[in-house]
Order: C-alpha cells, then structure tokens, then sequence
C-alpha cells in the first residue's frame, strides 16, 4: 500500500486516536492510508461526522495519519471539497467491496482521476538520504491516499476489507494479520463492548437455568 509506491525508508506510524461517543480515545489502525481518510465523515448518515470543513482540517488529518512527516502541505479550498469527494467515494468502494458487491464505476473514477494526479514529491537531503518536499498541495495529499487506494483494491488483502463486527459500528479496515481473523474496529472498544455483552448473556442464560431447577 502506501509503502509500496512512496518508499518509506523506516516504520511510519500506524493508526489513528478516535474517541467513543462518551469521550474516551481509542486506538483505531485501519490497516491502510485510504481507510485513515474515512473516520473524517463520510456520505448519508455519516455526515454527521464530518471534520473536513477548511483548509486545516485536511492538514490536521495529515499531520495524524500515516503520511510521512516534514510535507508541510498548503490546502487550498477547493481541494478540502475535492478531499471529501473522494473520501465518500471510497467510503462507498470499501462497503461494496467488504459486503461483496459490485465496485460501481463512478466511485471508481473518482479514484482513478485522483491517483493521476501529481504525487507526492521525494527529495534527498544534504546527507545523502531521503525524505519529502515540504509545501505538498492537498492534490497531492489526495493522490497519495487514492494511489493507495488502488494498490489496497488490487493487491492480496483486497478481500480482507471488512467492516467492524459490532452491530452498530462501520468502521473499516484491511485485516493484514496473519490469521486474517481480525473482526473488531478495536479490541479496547468493540471487542470489549462484545465480551461484556456475551459475559451478560451468559449470566442471565445461567441464573434462568438456576431458576427453572427443581428444589430439594
């Protein structure tokens, strides 16, 4: 994914700080730069959730995603818009994708259009190594997440995109564990919420069967 075609030189950091609807944070790593974009909002019921409204919302998510640092990007206006353009677009591909649907074509070319866009630009440094062009337009930003995006849809993990177990979550996220049986947004909040539930069931099934026992 985003290593494949950017070149990191070390280990970027993974995941993202979400907060639960009570306040406290949680650590969510999707598995995947495109997927980061998605916890900004997304179409219908999730624009309830949207974040990106100027031009330093979408620096503030790149500053926290895993993008590699020193991009000191400069968003323009229109770019914020065209960022959530996409987002929902991917939004859309990933369900699909994650419930077995056909992609639909216009999602796809709001993909494609993005990813051929300028990239995000490498540079060597004084000594010798590597690292990014600082003032990275939000173009490029998008053209980053969306070349990822295409490399995570058509390489092996595409059929491990998958969205959260929970009844009421839809977070998405590529399983890149060996085992590949991910099936939680986050243990430390949906696969908490769901032992507890099952140890509640559990205990009510048994002090039923307690009940329904005949007395000596």
């Amino acid at each position: 994914m985003l290593t494949s075609y950017i070149g990191y030189v070390s280990e970027p950091a993974r995941g993202l700080t979400l907060r639960t609807r009570e306040g406290r944070p949680y650590r969510f790593d999707p598995g995947a730069l495109c997927l980061e974009l998605l916890t900004t909002g997304g179409p219908g019921g999730f624009a309830r959730y949207e974040v990106l409204h100027e031009p330093a919302d979408l620096v503030r998510w790149a500053g926290e995603s895993r993008l590699p640092d020193g991009l000191e990007p400069v968003v323009a206006p229109d770019e914020v818009a065209a960022a959530r353009v996409l987002r929902d677009a991917l939004w859309r591909l990933t369900a699909d994708r994650a419930h077995g649907r056909a992609l639909r074509p216009a999602d796809l070319a709001v993909v494609n259009e993005a990813a051929a866009q300028p990239p995000l630009a490498p540079r060597i440094t004084d000594r010798g190594g590597r690292d990014w062009a600082p003032g990275a337009t939000g173009t490029q930003l998008l053209s980053a997440v969306a070349r990822d995006a295409v490399d995570l849809f058509t390489g092996p993990y595409a059929h491990r995109i998958r969205e959260c177990g929970a009844h009421d979550c839809y977070l998405v996220f590529v399983d890149t564990s060996r085992p590949g049986r991910r099936r939680w947004c986050a243990m430390e909040r949906c696969g908490n919420r769901s032992k507890v539930r099952a140890h509640r069931v559990r205990h009510a099934e048994l002090a039923e069967g307690d009940e329904r026992c005949p007395q000596d």
